[in-house]
């Protein structure tokens, strides 16, 4: 007897020394996730091909940033034709609550707008398990540095740079952009680094304001524990406040804020606060648009026939703001 009791004694104490088992992993966003529920109600939509044509070159799983002995990637996608011109670059920022996700999600769009004569690169970043906010900012601005200091090597205009993102990847590179030259948002930065500024923003269905009544029915429900935003700030509204308006797009716009095109769809809970930043554009003069997807849903760009509008708007929009044009680029602005 005592030898049991001894034997459940030690047992109990091993039990107290372990460990709790790890949460749950966030169900992983991918257009094949995505798919499955959303196929139901839109049965005529087809995944996106991430197929690579022969007119585009891809360059894959390239080390742009190390973080705490992590790598983080990101995939480029180049016009196979040789360029006459250095060709503007588009960054592109996937989705996924800020905690799951995968640059894959953007292949599509990318290797389209690569057919268009862009160079266009999808990114890995810290997801919220890994690092709170603002680190997937850190991230996408080192991932614009990147591209910029490579420009020379993939025939890129340092100076035609574009921030994308779609969801939670829309509102990372909306802050991107509307923070250009705070340093704050980017510790690479300092004297001598190269620029991390973007000359254009194109939000695709990403929040801009966190703190507006609207948003926290959804981003702060006290059902979620914690919710995808409060995992990603480390507290609920309340208890972070400041994070949580710091994180708004919206209350970072000023007169040197870049062009900005909003894509959205017809699901109004995820552009919360994307009227009340249009208005502060418009009064400050800075170059907007906003083009809606009627009758879509969430993340309708991972999809057909969603995939070729969203293409088009973006495609148009840089078009204007970011002209092509033939001669050689200037400098790198200044961050």
């Amino acid at each position: 007897m005592m030898c049991a009791l001894a034997a459940t004694l030690a047992l109990a104490a091993c039990a107290a020394r372990s460990p709790a088992p790890p949460a749950p992993a966030p169900e992983s966003y991918t257009a094949e996730t995505t798919y499955a529920k959303l196929a139901p109600a839109y049965p005529f939509i087809r995944i996106a091909s991430r197929a690579v044509p022969p007119t585009v070159r891809a360059i894959t799983n390239v080390t742009y940033v190390r973080r705490a002995g992590h790598d983080l990637q990101l995939d480029l996608y180049l016009p196979a034709a040789a360029a006459t011109a250095p060709r503007p670059a588009i960054v592109f920022v996937h989705g996924g609550g800020w905690r799951a996700g995968v640059r894959a999600n953007f292949a599509p769009m990318a290797i389209r707008m690569a057919e268009r004569g862009y160079a266009a690169v999808t990114i890995s970043y810290r997801l919220a398990g890994e690092a709170p906010y603002p680190a997937a900012i850190h991230d996408a601005k080192a991932a614009v540095r990147w591209v910029r200091a490579h420009a020379g090597a993939y025939g890129i205009d340092g100076d035609r740079i574009v921030i994308a993102g779609g969801s939670a990847g829309g509102q990372i590179a909306a802050l991107t952009g509307v923070t250009n030259g705070e340093g704050r948002f980017d510790p690479d930065g300092g004297p001598g680094a190269v620029s991390s500024a973007v000359q254009a923003i194109v939000n695709i269905d990403g929040l801009s304001d966190f703190t507006s009544e609207e948003a926290r029915r959804y981003e702060d429900d006290p059902a979620k524990q914690p919710s995808s935003a409060g995992a990603w700030f480390g507290g609920r509204y309340a208890e972070e406040t400041a994070l949580w308006r710091d994180a708004s797009p919206l209350f970072h716009v000023g007169p040197d804020t870049p062009p900005v095109l909003f894509i959205g769809s017809a699901q109004r809970r995820f552009s919360v606060g994307r009227d009340a930043m249009v208005d502060r554009l418009r009064a400050l003069g800075v170059p907007h648009r906003v083009v809606l997807v009627p009758d879509t849903p969430h993340s309708f760009w991972l999809f057909d026939p969603w995939l070729a509008p969203t293409v088009d708007a973006t495609d148009a929009f840089l078009r204007e703001v970011i002209p092509p044009r033939t001669g050689r680029p200037g400098s790198p602005p200044a961050a």
